[in-house]
């Protein structure tokens, strides 16, 4: 059974406008843009069933909620909580990112790099670390929202409220991560979607299904800047996906689906400016990519043999079913520890990983400063670099969803002791909403 939550971040407020921080103070409302962008938000959302919602109390998070409800059809009365106030930067709250770059220019430095050990003096001289107090604001919210849905049963709750403090619940799910707080992004209004699965062996186990989706706004993809960029998008789908038959290395094509999931992820991607272009070379991805790269014909597609697929060795070529019945031991603690498997004449995920990652480094040194770079490669593959760029381990695997003909965008930070930022991960919006529907597939 899943309890699915839809993490929203509240539309466009008059401080982030302005370049102000916000914190916990309440003085910063919606904008015209703000509500537009909670409208759409709210269209994205109506097809999907909630079961409760629950937002922040502030401002410009109650304006969001409020946005949202109106659109749908049925009735449902928001909790309003505390444990989903923003981050409290006391002092700071209400200067402009420029003021406080002038005043506490150290401080700023702490908060961007290592926001763990920020230290904020208040006016009456007792100090108090933000981060780590909404750290346990976020594990009460969680401990609360886990004990009031139970497990055995399917729900889905809509959560409104703040960059911060969504950064931290989306962080403490994914077991806080090395770093987890500059490891991810959240745009306003932006949708991500997570699944918390009850499960025999532990508590629960979370995946993200979606991450930072702003595809309802213009433009499609948060703002670059001037960072590089990495574009990575699974190959479409095959036969085999479509079977649930695993296929690793053997080399099957796109089906018509596949194709069809291709092409959209070349509409999405048309207006967007791709620079080089990397790509497994087996072909499923390499067709993948050649479909996206009709719109940017000028670029040249590279291959890449360390991004293939997992080697599953005897595995390849087998249903699910045919696996259980000859390795049931194996099979289970792929499903439950991967990391611990070797796959029976194949490769193990750790082959993956040290593959993936390196071909990986090597295309992010390759980029010049604000150059976008398409790479098209595999299910395992994908989920490798994703849980390295998480800060998570190749036990994490599952963690993270992929589904054919998915988007995930990555960008380059420009300071070595600042992580990239995964800014977006699994949209399938061009395929036909926020929810993965794509093919399970047989990983």
């Amino acid at each position: 059974m899943t309890l699915r939550l839809l993490l929203v971040r509240h539309g466009l407020s008059t401080f982030n406008k302005e370049g102000r921080i916000q914190g916990r103070n309440d003085l910063s409302t919606l904008t015209s843009e703000g509500k537009e962008q909670a409208i759409k938000a709210g269209k994205t959302l109506t097809n999907i069933s909630i079961d409760s919602i629950y937002s922040s109390p502030l401002k410009r998070a109650r304006e969001t909620t409020e946005i949202l409800v109106k659109q749908r059809s049925e009735s449902i009365k928001p909790i309003y909580t505390d444990d989903l106030l923003e981050i409290d930067l006391g002092p700071w709250s209400g200067m402009t990112k420029e003021e406080l770059n002038q005043k506490f220019p150290e401080a700023v430095s702490t908060w961007k790099k290592r926001p763990k050990e920020l230290i904020i003096m208040r006016n009456n001289g007792s100090t108090f670390k933000p981060i780590k107090e909404l750290f346990k604001q976020a594990n009460s919210f969680l401990e609360k929202l886990i004990n009031n849905h139970t497990l055995n049963k399917n729900q889905s709750v809509l959560i409104v409220a703040h960059n911060a403090i969504l950064r931290c619940i989306l962080i403490q799910l994914l077991g806080d991560p090395d770093q987890g707080f500059r490891r991810l992004q959240l745009d306003n209004t932006s949708i991500s979607v997570i699944n918390i699965n009850s499960t025999h062996s532990k508590k629960y186990s979370v995946q993200i299904e979606c991450l930072n989706s702003t595809a309802h706004l213009h433009p499609a993809l948060p703002e670059q800047g001037n960072k590089s960029r990495l574009i990575l998008v699974r190959h479409g789908e095959t036969n085999w996906n479509k079977d649930c038959r695993f296929q690793g290395q053997i080399d099957i094509p796109l089906n018509e689906n596949g194709k069809k999931q291709a092409a959209a992820a070349e509409i999405f991607l048309k207006d967007f400016e791709i620079n080089r272009a990397f790509t497994s070379s087996m072909s499923r991805p390499k067709e993948t990519a050649e479909i996206i790269l009709r719109s940017h014909q000028q670029i040249e597609l590279k291959q890449k043999p360390e991004l293939i697929e997992i080697g599953h060795g005897l595995w390849e070529g087998k249903l699910e079913e045919e696996i259980k019945g000859t390795w049931p031991d194996l099979l289970e603690s792929w499903q439950n520890k991967p990391e611990k498997v070797q796959m029976p004449e194949g490769e193990n995920i750790h082959d993956v990983w040290n593959r993936s990652t390196k071909c990986w480094a090597e295309i992010c040194n390759s980029l010049k400063e604000k150059e976008t770079a398409l790479v098209v490669a595999h299910d395992a593959v994908n989920k490798t670099i994703l849980c390295y760029l998480l800060g998570l381990s190749s036990s994490d695997i599952w963690m993270v969803k992929q589904g054919n003909g998915a988007i995930n965008v990555i960008d380059i930070s420009k300071d070595p002791e600042i992580p990239d930022s995964v800014t977006c991960l699994n949209l399938t919006s061009h395929l036909g909403g926020v929810l993965d529907n794509t093919a399970s597939g047989a990983l």
